[in-house]
């Protein structure tokens, strides 16, 4: 897609370029979803977002497997409304 937005992770053994799919709230708390940019097979991956007091993006592992959970069913939902809504009519 020519509209994705591409943002740099950096990790212990290196950088790693990845898609937004969407950024999206649950229970009260805002998620984003990411994408390998190189590979759209691979699993999305989704992370705690906020916002610092300048704007700036900031990205927070999910640690509770609860919280992860509840977030990844309503990216699910999300995806499934977006899959049914891409349906020829």
């Amino acid at each position: 897609m020519d509209d994705d937005v591409i943002v740099t992770l950096t990790f212990e053994d290196g950088e790693e370029d990845f898609r937004i799919i969407t950024i999206f709230e649950a229970n009260d708390r805002e998620y984003i979803a990411l994408q390998p940019a190189e590979d759209e097979e691979a699993d999305v991956l989704i992370y705690r977002y906020d916002e610092d007091e300048d704007g700036e993006p900031c990205l927070d592992m999910i640690e509770d497997e609860d919280e992860y959970d509840e977030a990844a069913d309503v990216l699910d939902e999300w995806l499934d409304d977006l899959e049914f809504d891409e349906l020829p009519e």
